[in-house]
């Protein structure tokens, strides 16, 4: 009777503790202060409006999940040219940020500063606030024109957490292909 007894209260409380506890995700944070994210987010699209060379008036869309258990808001991103015959050169006050996807656009994000380093070839999109995990986000940013050379353009995106010393996690590559020529085929 006495093990029955005591094997209830122990059942009971680990119920009651079960019941009462809340879930908390925090970001991982080593001893040096930089900041990680638990679960990375992820790159899911990148795609263009016109894929052709020299055209004026496109958007590249960069669709980027940050999952729930990220442990941390997204503070930056960086989209960084990797490969590609020319230098993409954009138009950073035209550059837009929204919840959802190229296709589903909800709410309009507030953007931070939004500056270009011409030198390694990267932009650098500050979100202010920062985007909370949970949400699956799309920035659109205006290149002056599509490159004048045709072939395959590669820009690294990566995520930065909210952090004075965040480490940035690489997602991936967008890969844009401009083609040259493409409606001229009857030319020939």
């Amino acid at each position: 009777m006495r093990v029955a007894t005591l094997f209830k209260i122990i059942l009971s409380l680990a119920i009651g503790i079960g019941a009462v506890s809340v879930p908390v995700t925090q970001a991982v944070q080593l001893r040096d202060g930089i900041v990680y994210f638990v679960q990375p987010p992820k790159l899911v699209d990148a795609t263009t409006t016109y894929k052709d060379v020299n055209v004026w008036g496109a958007t590249y869309y960069f669709t980027i999940n940050i999952p729930d258990n990220a442990g941390e808001s997204l503070q930056k991103v960086t989209i960084t040219q990797k490969e590609g015959a020319e230098n993409i050169r954009y138009d950073l006050n035209d550059t837009r940020a929204f919840v959802g996807t190229r296709k589903r656009r909800e709410t309009q994000l507030k953007l931070g500063s939004v500056t270009n380093d011409r030198k390694t070839r990267t932009v650098i999109v500050n979100f202010d606030p920062p985007v909370i995990p949970g949400q699956t986000i799309t920035i659109a940013l205006r290149p002056v024109s599509n490159p004048s050379f045709s072939g395959v353009y590669l820009l690294g995106v990566t995520a930065f957490p909210v952090g004075e010393k965040s480490h940035g996690q690489f997602l991936g590559f967008g890969r844009f292909q401009f083609y040259s020529n493409r409606g001229s085929w009857w030319f020939r």
